[in-house]
């Protein structure tokens, strides 16, 4: 055994106390953000005229512009008492409206969209045919696992090390059932409370756009800082709590310790699936309908009181990106970590119970949340937001720094918490590996979602030429809009295919399947500033709502219109690194999979293997074409919903009437929770059957030919994740296309515009296409690959004892 610098003592105590740092530092950043009192004061502090810190300086617009100053806070403030009371959706949606009709509607919609009930509620009844599903399947993994040794209670020859005894499989069976269900119940929770911080920022952050698009900016990031930082330190502190706990029970049997762990990984991967692939549907149900409806036919504003599915809309968009967001990447860092310790444990640091190089997964995740705490004070504290322009540069400037002091930081840990060399398991051998091979392994994959940031930026950017050129094709309809678009979409996969081609091959030939893990976990090591960049988008499109339905200043809106377009790049950021991160993590679970299941080589010239790659390669496609056909039938209900009202209920045009928006929520929450149901089952069961019926090796096939569905450069590439790049920077591009007439920023986009016009519309259509490929296939696509594989990997010890039952009959 060879010994580190950093002590075993000194992993216990770094653990947890980075992850509570980073939870202390989420709960300052929900303080200052609650500071912006929704109550009317003097606002003569403000008012000075010097140019104060993030806009701190700036007059009032509303006193600018000679507005009652007063009025427009005080709406805000009885908002906010609407949001502490948690008034019904029934009452606001049934009240008899007297006096002021207008302002009783704007505040009917701010009380079910800014107290976020719609939401919650639709959460919760999402959680409730979730929480049967996560009781049944916690059942069958205690069943299927503990019948591999007849549920018998004595212990077992270690699968590795024969001489050695080690825990009955009944115990691994409860263990894994236990980490399964911690898993999932954090990620419900992660994005829970991301939905419940969003909705409590947005008013906030459009009261501050008043005093300066720079005050705006701090607020909606330090939002997003609060859901990243605690999905981090909470996901990192309860794996680290878990695997303590069992290892009481286990004791030097690292092996059943760290195999049970991963029931972890699946129970985050499985709620990420349905809070994607729920919330995308009502989310795009919606939008599609709105736009298609209000935008298009109506010639009405985005987010438009009248418009009768404005509701709907706002709230997908934190059930959707925030919520279904968060799951998704707890999902993948759960994954990571529980791939990397997996392997580790059948190698020299599980073997020998090196503790600290044992828990360097967790070691790195740890050293990442105080980088990106140090990094978000670069947004917030150490340089100021002075004009729109800086917006951008100022959420990529975040990416940049995270990685830079990652890198430092990385090397460090490498250094202090890993002897020079050790060896890891490699398919049947032990592969000696330096502990400067590990840092680039590490070091890759973190650079490596760097590259696929920015090109995945570039491509969905309306500051570049790309998505330029997707809306001047809108001069001739929709049909050439939709042609650019798709190009773009294929086009962009490129790159971010040979990065992860590249960061493969490195960290496979320095460390074997543990390089590879290591380098998805490398990707994932700056989840925190990557998750505040990714929420603060919505939280700036909600905010731009507020201020379109409260009738405030078009100068307000124009901020908050920048503030969104900036926040609609970077959350194609985020899916670009959720993907990135999902081809690395997918590949680890597969080698760990073949690991555990004692497959020496996985032949593709046997049919067993053969007819596997062919109905893997096929599951993306499958997957893809339920998901955007629930999303056509709920917007297809959606816009007959919003016509009817239009048509049928008089002054409704003129806002002397009240939209029924209870049914067009309806419609969203319906359709949402039904049709989650079979792309869900899709993924879940597929490795079930398989497994059960055709054994490992057909399993085995099935898992690669998902990873290389459609790709030609490297076999270890996932394509896979060409459909998902591709479909989300497709929709991302059609969205910024959009933005970008609209918001006529140059001649180039004035000579498009306005919004109305017969370019603007073609723009909107694309946009209204565009929206489940981003935001609902898109996204799930990488769910897909590694909740399979994760699940494989749970069920390996099963199907190597009784899988194959068809080859055996026959």
């Amino acid at each position: 055994m060879v010994s580190v610098i950093l002590p075993d003592l000194g992993t216990e105590i770094l653990i947890p106390v980075c992850a509570i740092i980073g939870i202390g530092f989420s709960l300052l950043q929900w303080l200052l953000v609650s500071k912006v009192k929704l109550v009317p004061g003097p606002a003569a502090s403000n008012n000075s005229g010097a140019a104060g810190k993030n806009g701190y300086g700036d007059y009032l617009i509303e006193e600018e512009e000679g507005l009652n100053e007063h009025n427009v806070v005080l709406k805000c403030a009885e908002i906010q008492n609407a949001i502490s009371e948690d008034l019904s959706l029934i009452w606001c949606f049934g009240f008899e409206m007297e006096g002021n009709e207008l302002f009783l509607l704007w505040y009917c919609i701010y009380c079910v969209f800014c107290e976020g009930f719609c939401a919650t509620s639709f959460l919760f009844t999402e959680y409730q045919y979730v929480g049967i599903f996560m009781v049944a399947f916690a059942i069958l993994i205690f069943v299927f696992l503990g019948s591999v040794e007849g549920f018998s209670t004595k212990s077992q020859p270690c699968t590795y090390d024969p001489l050695k005894m080690c825990k009955p499989a009944l115990a691994t069976a409860g263990f894994s059932t236990v980490s399964f269900v911690l898993g999932a119940v954090t990620s419900v929770v992660s994005g829970f409370l991301g939905m419940k911080i969003a909705t409590y920022a947005n008013a906030r952050t459009t009261l501050e756009a008043r005093k300066g698009v720079g005050k705006a900016f701090i607020i909606a990031f330090r939002s997003g800082a609060v859901m990243g930082f605690l999905l981090a330190a909470n996901g990192l502190l309860v794996l680290y709590i878990t695997i303590n706990v069992f290892k009481l029970y286990y004791g030097d049997d690292w092996e059943g310790l760290f195999e049970s762990i991963t029931g972890y990984g699946l129970g985050g991967s499985s709620m990420a699936l349905f809070g994607r692939v729920g919330g995308g549907i009502y989310t795009k149900a919606a939008d599609v309908g709105a736009d298609l409806v209000g935008k298009v036919e109506r010639n009405i504003p985005e987010d438009d009181p009248r418009n009768p599915a404005v509701i709907a809309d706002n709230v997908g968009d934190n059930v959707g990106d925030i919520a279904g967001m968060g799951s998704d990447l707890f999902g993948s860092y759960a994954e990571s970590s529980c791939a990397a310790l997996v392997v580790a444990s059948i190698s020299s640091f599980g073997i020998n119970h090196e503790f600290t190089p044992m828990l360097y997964p967790l070691i790195v995740s740890s050293v990442g949340i105080i980088i990106c705490l140090i990094t978000t004070l670069f947004a917030t504290d150490f340089f100021e937001i002075k004009a729109v322009k800086e917006i951008e540069p100022a959420l990529k400037n975040q990416l940049i720094i995270s990685t830079i002091l990652m890198t430092i930081g990385v090397a460090i840990v490498s250094w202090v918490a890993l002897p020079s060399s050790f060896t890891i398991f490699n398919f049947g051998t032990q592969k000696v590996v330096k502990n400067w091979q590990l840092f680039l392994c590490v070091a890759v994959g973190l650079w490596a979602g760097l590259i696929i940031g920015f090109v995945t930026e570039y491509y969905t950017s309306n500051a570049y030429s790309p998505v330029q050129d997707v809306a001047d094709s809108c001069r001739t309809g929709a049909a050439t809009n939709v042609i650019f678009g798709l190009a773009l979409g294929y086009k962009s996969v490129i790159i971010p295919i040979f990065a992860i081609a590249v960061s493969i091959f490195v960290s496979f030939s320095f460390a074997a399947m543990y390089g590879i893990a290591v380098a998805a976990l490398g990707m994932l090591s700056t989840i925190a500033t990557g998750l505040a960049i990714d929420a603060y988008g919505p939280i700036s499109d909600n905010a731009g709502g507020i201020a379109e339905m409260a009738g405030m200043s078009h100068r307000i809106r124009e901020r908050t219109d920048a503030l969104d377009a900036a926040g609609n790049t970077t959350a194609a950021i985020g899916k670009g690194f959720a993907i990135g991160s999902a081809a690395l993590v997918s590949l680890s679970l597969f080698g760990a999979f073949v690991s555990r299941a004692s497959i020496s080589t996985v032949d593709v010239l046997t049919p067993k293997v053969f007819i596997g790659l062919i109905v893997g390669a096929m599951l993306p496609y499958w997957f893809s074409a339920m998901t955007m056909k629930s999303v056509g039938s709920a917007a297809l209900k959606m816009v007959e919903e919003v016509r009817r009202q239009f048509n049928t209920i008089p002054g409704l045009m003129e806002g002397t009437a009240k939209p029924d928006y209870a049914t067009c929520v309806k419609i969203s929450t319906d359709a949402s929770i039904k049709e989650m149901i079979p792309p869900g089952a899709l993924v879940m069961l597929t490795p079930l059957i398989v497994g059960i019926f055709f054994g490992v090796e057909t399993l085995s096939g099935v898992l690669a030919g998902s990873l290389v569905s459609g790709v030609q450069v490297n076999a270890k590439a996932s394509g896979q994740q060409n459909i998902a790049i591709s479909a989300s920077n497709t929709g991302g591009a059609w969205d910024n296309a959009k933005k970008y007439i609209e918001a006529g920023a140059s001649e180039h986009a004035r000579s498009l515009g306005p919004k109305g016009s017969d370019p603007h519309k073609a723009a909107v259509i694309g946009d209204t296409i565009g929206d489940p490929l981003k935001d609902t296939s898109g996204p799930s696509l990488n769910i897909l690959i590694k909740l399979m594989a994760v699940e494989s990997l749970v069920f390996a010890p099963f199907f190597a004892t009784h899988g194959g039952l068809l080859f055996k009959i026959f």
